[in-house]
């Protein structure tokens, strides 16, 4: 068996969208899994929508998520030459032909076949032209395509992930490889370059399944072995429908913005369509790798649950030390303006991390615990200032005569409110709480001792007697 090359060939005519991103990864855990090699391929032969920014954006994607490349990236523009004489290759061989229709008579074609309420397939007339026939069009400078001879058998392949998959080659027509412009069809440059950089497994989206009989046609045509397909079913969203827009964010650089971190993304998009057996969900990436196999990839489409996503980045954010968050976590900071210059941000990243979802829910925490012009009250601590009423602002007074005289330590100002709550035959969540709202503007924290002493005593005090109406 020749030694596994996987490729990622995206175009550059958008980001990189989730979907992108996790065939980019199924492929590089194959090729790791193996200790193949991932070949990086921009598809870049539609010259009007291919931009140097979008290829720009797809490779920082990948680089965030971690997924490395062993050669490339390859630009597929730059093989046409070879593209077109693969296609001279067929036609010297009589595995292709000149076909000379217009784009009138195709058209006139199609309708027909319409309003005869049929599929419409190309009926091959230029494939029997005489030599003579074709010499004369070509003398008179007639423009012509170039299209394969379809065989009339079945075509099948054993799919890794779905198992036997067939056309009959009589149900589809020749079709076109290269224009009457000399450029190349998407599935002629695509084979011409997998023969070229000895691919031998190609794992992309279900929705190449209709392209697959035509380019192992072509595999064939020019004697070359096929590789090994795996076709990775598509993403939903929760409705059930498609992945779009106008489910939310698609593109791998929103989740970056949202303060999604990259191992999270990476695990996240590993179990989107792959068991790997069991039921953890958390899988450090040697792991991950250990466990890859294309057998493991469901058939059934996957859903893209960005509640669950955001789940997974709390596990990675509670596990991970505060010094590794700390740069991204600053540079959110800096971007709505909150200094930390004089306070421990690590102490402080700390204290929230663990009740956190994104690394902009650590950045708003940390704001709201060194800037009090930034707590307002959410709505959970709208619901307990109105279940509390007049005992909200009665019980903060209490408070602040205790803590007003307390040693500033997370110790002390536990032992304070609890012999408060003793003392005024008070349940001590009626105390907490209001200092939790007072201080965050909601009502889940860190314990409320911590969270007094990781604001500090003028700061918390100034909130409470604020909170207070004093």
């Amino acid at each position: 068996m020749p030694a596994v090359r996987v490729r990622f060939a995206p175009s550059p005519t958008g980001y990189l969208h989730v979907g992108g991103a996790r065939t980019a990864l199924f492929n590089w855990l194959y090729a790791r899994k193996t200790g193949g090699t991932m070949v990086l391929r921009i598809e870049d032969t539609d010259q009007e929508r291919s931009t140097e920014a979008h290829t720009q954006v797809i490779l920082d994607g990948l680089t965030w998520l971690g997924i490395t490349w062993d050669e490339g990236p390859y630009f597929q523009a730059e093989a046409g030459p070879k593209h077109k004489a693969d296609a001279e290759q067929l036609l010297g061989e009589g595995k292709a032909y000149r076909c000379f229709c217009t784009k009138a008579e195709l058209d006139a074609a199609r309708e027909a076949a319409e309003r005869a309420k049929s599929s419409f397939r190309y009926d091959g007339r230029c494939g029997r032209l005489s030599a003579a026939e074709v010499q004369g069009r070509l003398d008179r400078g007639e423009p012509f395509s170039v299209r394969l001879r379809m065989p009339d058998e079945e075509i099948a392949w054993e799919d890794a992930v779905h198992g036997r998959i067939s056309f009959q080659g009589r149900d589809l027509d020749d079709f076109i490889i290269l224009r009457s412009d000399g450029t190349p069809i998407y599935n002629l440059a695509v084979v011409s370059d997998d023969i070229a950089m000895r691919i031998t497994h190609v794992i992309r989206g279900d929705d190449h399944v209709s392209n697959t009989p035509k380019q192992i046609a072509l595999y064939r045509a020019f004697g070359q072995p096929t590789p090994v397909f795996a076709h990775v079913p598509m993403i939903l969203g929760n409705d059930g429908k498609k992945l779009s827009k106008r489910h939310g964010a698609t593109a791998v650089g929103d989740y970056q913005n949202q303060g999604i971190l990259p191992l999270a993304m990476r695990n996240f998009l590993a179990l989107l369509g792959w068991s790997p057996g069991g039921d953890r969900e958390v899988l450090p990436e040697p792991e991950m790798i250990a466990l890859f196999s294309l057998e493991g990839i469901q058939k059934k489409a996957a859903v893209f649950d960005t509640t669950k996503l955001e789940w997974m980045n709390g596990q990675y954010l509670s596990a991970l030390p505060a010094a590794d968050l700390l740069p991204p976590v600053t540079r959110h900071l800096a971007e709505v303006g909150v200094s930390t210059e004089g306070r421990d941000l690590a102490a402080l990243v700390d204290a929230v991390k663990v009740r956190s979802r994104t690394l902009l829910d650590i950045a708003h925490q940390v704001a709201v615990r060194v800037d009090g012009s930034r707590v307002t009250r959410d709505a959970k601590g709208d619901a307990l200032v109105a279940k509390l009423g007049d005992a909200f602002p009665g019980n903060l007074r209490l408070v602040l005569g205790v803590l007003e005289g307390a040693e500033w330590t997370a110790p002390a100002l536990e032992a304070a409110v609890k012999a408060l709550a003793e003392a005024e035959g008070k349940k001590l969540g009626d105390l907490m709480q209001p200092i939790r709202v007072a201080l965050t503007g909601g009502t889940v924290s860190e314990p409320v001792n911590e969270l007094l002493a990781v604001v500090g005593r003028d700061e918390s005090l100034a909130r409470i007697r604020r909170a207070a109406g004093l």
